[in-house]
């Protein structure tokens, strides 16, 4: 069986490259970088600066140049783009039958802190330029009628050798001259989700990102809920995935790290039983805590004891009806139902232990008003080193991993400065987005000694100005779980 590779101006390279940065001394200041672009060829980047209020600079970024095209993919009998080479020469054949004439390409996945390479293998044919889009597309729906699953891919998504183009925005916030302060924002509920506009005009921000990953598979009404920690003014709203990256916010200062929450409810008879999460859907035999903020009724088919700011019970109640504002719910059904039904009588006290641990101190945080944190999604980048914590934070996958896709990146650097930045992706020809290894470079070329990935993909925003001041590839800004706000005091 006869294979080509794909050649020419739009060839795909099989690995990364990963381009060494040294930690000067200006990296570790908030001043913008002097050094070429981090990616693609290192191009000098062009640059424009403005200055959103004292402390505050924000920098429209970009660089390269597009040369790109487009292939066509054909999808491996589970549905992926990738498999094994049995896998790929098997749908290679089918292919070749069709009348197409398919390339393999093997891809290295390249290995990150806490997960090995992985060499995989894509099918793929035909190359058409950027302005031949619908060449490709037509001749994809040709190979579709002739039974093949396939589609088309742009190849400055793969995550492999590319020459962009990058369009980013920059805010670099400096410790020694802003005066404002940093906080999480889950809008009007924990449920609901909301734009990160809406949250920045409700609080009057200067500056505002969208924040971790929420939860688009639970029901419809729910998912504004976050995947993993969250702690607003001193209260703990979503419980942490443990060991997860994450930003702890008090007054101006940012820290990274990673977090560990435990809940506990100890009833006035001295028994104690571990509360399973906050402020999410309910699986059996959970039991679950539900705050005044999470703008939703508690699920039916269990029991609630109300609780008020006193610890009493002072309702134990059939489930599914709203939390009273000065009030906390413990829901449970199967055996925790059982436990509050027993340990949680009417007029009782029932007192809330709350506990967030700084896995890397070892130290709980004191649950203060000023006290805000928000989930990432995978770290980045450790004591000035590229250290990426894919599998550890749950996004160990090639899509993930390698292909280029939006990014919202939070950095900060050794004098304590904040860095926020928003790299746009899925624009053909305009900004090819980052995959994590870039996205880690990027952030040590601009001077964070720590980093982290938030949310990106179409909820990648940045408002300043009250206004969204990247392009969200959905086209508009889509409404999300969570944001960190920069406040004026």
């Amino acid at each position: 069986m006869s294979r080509r590779t794909l050649a020419g101006g739009l060839a795909i390279a099989a690995a990364l490259t990963l381009t060494a940065l040294p930690a000067t001394a200006e990296q570790q200041s908030v001043r913008f970088p002097s050094a070429k672009f981090p990616l693609g060829a290192r191009p000098v980047p062009t640059k424009t600066m403005t200055t959103v209020a004292q402390g505050i600079d924000l920098y429209d970024v970009k660089a390269g140049t597009s040369t790109d095209g487009y292939t066509l993919t054909f999808l491996m009998p589970n549905g992926k783009d990738a498999g094994s080479s049995a896998s790929a020469e098997a749908v290679a054949a089918e292919v070749e039958a069709a009348g197409e004439t398919p390339s393999v390409q093997e891809v290295v996945r390249p290995a990150v802190a806490d997960a090995a390479a992985q060499t995989v293998y894509m099918v793929r044919a035909g190359l058409w330029p950027l302005k031949d889009k619908k060449k490709a597309d037509d001749r994809a729906k040709e190979l579709k009628d002739a039974g093949l699953k396939v589609k088309v891919d742009y190849l400055g998504d793969d995550g492999l050798k590319t020459t962009g183009p990058w369009s980013a925005k920059v805010a670099l916030i400096d410790v020694r001259t802003f005066r404002g302060s940093y906080a999480a924002s889950l809008g009007t509920s924990v449920a609901k989700k909301e734009t990160v506009s809406s949250m920045v005009k409700a609080r009057k921000a200067l500056l505002g990102v969208n924040g971790g990953f929420f939860n688009i598979h639970t029901s419809p009404a729910l998912r504004g809920e976050p995947v993993g920690v969250s702690v607003v003014g001193g209260k703990l709203l979503s419980e942490a995935v443990p060991g997860r990256s994450a930003v702890v916010l008090k007054g101006r200062t940012a820290k990274i790290t990673e977090l560990k929450t435990t809940v506990t409810a100890i009833s006035q008879d001295g028994e104690k039983v571990e509360v399973n999460g906050v402020n999410r859907a309910v699986t059996t035999d959970e039991l679950l805590l539900y705050t005044e903020e999470f703008g939703a009724k508690t699920p039916a088919g269990g029991v609630d004891a109300v609780i008020d700011a006193s610890n009493k019970v002072v309702a134990l109640r059939a489930s599914g009806a709203a939390v009273a504002a000065g009030t906390r719910v413990l829901h449970g059904n199967g055996v925790a139902a059982d436990w509050l039904n027993e340990h949680a009588w009417q007029g009782w006290k029932v007192e809330i232990d709350t506990k967030v641990v700084d896995l890397r101190t070892k130290r709980a945080l004191q649950l203060t008003p000023e006290l805000n944190v928000i989930g990432g999604s995978v770290g980045l980048v450790r004591n000035g080193k590229v250290k990426i914590t894919a599998k550890q934070d749950g996004h160990d996958s090639l899509n993930m991993i390698l292909r280029r896709h939006p990014r919202t990146l939070l950095g900060t650097t050794k004098n304590g400065s904040l860095i926020l930045a928003t790299i746009d992706g899925r624009q053909p020809g305009v900004t090819v987005g980052a995959n994590f290894v870039e996205a880690a470079q990027f952030m040590r070329w601009l001077g964070a000694t720590q980093a982290i990935n938030l949310d990106g993909g179409g909820s990648t925003a940045m408002v300043a100005g009250n206004k969204v001041v990247n392009h969200p590839s959905d086209g508009s800004e889509r409404a999300v779980g969570d944001a960190l706000l920069v406040l004026p005091q």
